[in-house]
C-alpha cells in the first residue's frame, strides 16, 4: 500500500480524533523486487518483525500506548496482524483480521493457495514446513495466553482465500477461551462486500469495534497494512 486519500478513513477515524499509521514492511511490492524478495519463504519473519517494530516505535515516540493501539489488515495482511498479535500480544488492544490466511499447513490445498508456494514455501516439504510452522497462526495460538480482542471477517464466496482459514482460527480461539468475534458475508468475494451497502456495513462494524476497544475517552490509534 502507498499513502492515498480515503474518505471513509477520514470520516470514520481521523475526524473522530484518531491517528492512522500505514506500515510499509519488507515483503510488499511497493518498493520493488528487492523489497519484496527480502521476506520470501524462510525469511517471512522479516515482515512480521518490521510490523512489530513500527508498533514499538509508535509507543516509544509517545504517539500512542498499547492500550490505544489497534492493528488491521486483509488477506496476507490479515495473516500479518494475526501473527503480530500472537508474537506480541502486549503491544495491541484490538485486532481486525480480514479474509486472512491462518492455516499455513493446508493453505496450498485451498482455492488459489497453490499459486503462492513460491511466496511462502511448500508445507509438504518437511524443511519448508519447519519455518512455515513457526508463524502459521492456527498452529501458534495458545490456551492460557492473554490476547487482545480480535475481529475476524471473511466471505463465503471468497475465490482466493478460503473462509475456512478464518473459521478454523475462530473455532480454535473460542475453544481456548479467547475473546474473538467473527463475521462472514455470504457475498462479496475476496473484498468481503459486493456492493456499497455491504461495504458500509462492514466498515461500520470494523470502526465501531476499534473505537469501542481502543477507548472513547481519549485519542485512538490504529496501524494498517
Amino acid at each position: 500500500m502507498r499513502p492515498s486519500y480515503s474518505g471513509v478513513l477520514a470520516k470514520g477515524w481521523l475526524e473522530q480524533g484518531g491517528v492512522y499509521v500505514l506500515a510499509n514492511i519488507r515483503g510488499g511490492g511497493e518498493f520493488g523486487p528487492r523489497w519484496h524478495n527480502a521476506a520470501l519463504k524462510e525469511h517471512r519473519q522479516v515482515s512480521y518483525s518490521d510490523f512489530i517494530r513500527v508498533a514499538e516505535d509508535l509507543v516509544a515516540r509517545k504517539l500512542t500506548t498499547p492500550r490505544h493501539l489497534g492493528i488491521m489488515g486483509g488477506s496476507l495482511g490479515g495473516m500479518l496482524v494475526s501473527v503480530a498479535m500472537l508474537q506480541r500480544p502486549d503491544l495491541y488492544n484490538a485486532v481486525v483480521s480480514q479474509v486472512p490466511l491462518t492455516d499455513m499447513r493446508r493453505y496450498h490445498k485451498m482455492l488459489a493457495g497453490a499459486s503462492w508456494i513460491d511466496e511462502y514455501g511448500d508445507p509438504d516439504v518437511p524443511a519448508q514446513w519447519e519455518y512455515i510452522r513457526k508463524y502459521s497462526p492456527y498452529h501458534n495460538v495458545e490456551a492460557g495466553k492473554h490476547y487482545p480482542d480480535i475481529l475476524y471477517t471473511s466471505s463465503t464466496r471468497d475465490d482466493r482465500v478460503h473462509p475456512a482459514h478464518a473459521r478454523k482460527m475462530v473455532a480454535r480461539m473460542r475453544e481456548q477461551g479467547h475473546s474473538v468475534l467473527y463475521w462472514e458475508n455470504t457475498d462479496g468475494g475476496h473484498g468481503g462486500a459486493v456492493n456499497n451497502d455491504q461495504q458500509a456495513q462492514l466498515l461500520g462494524m470494523v470502526y465501531a469495534f476499534l473505537w469501542d476497544r481502543l477507548g472513547p475517552e481519549q485519542k485512538r490509534h490504529t496501524a494498517s497494512h
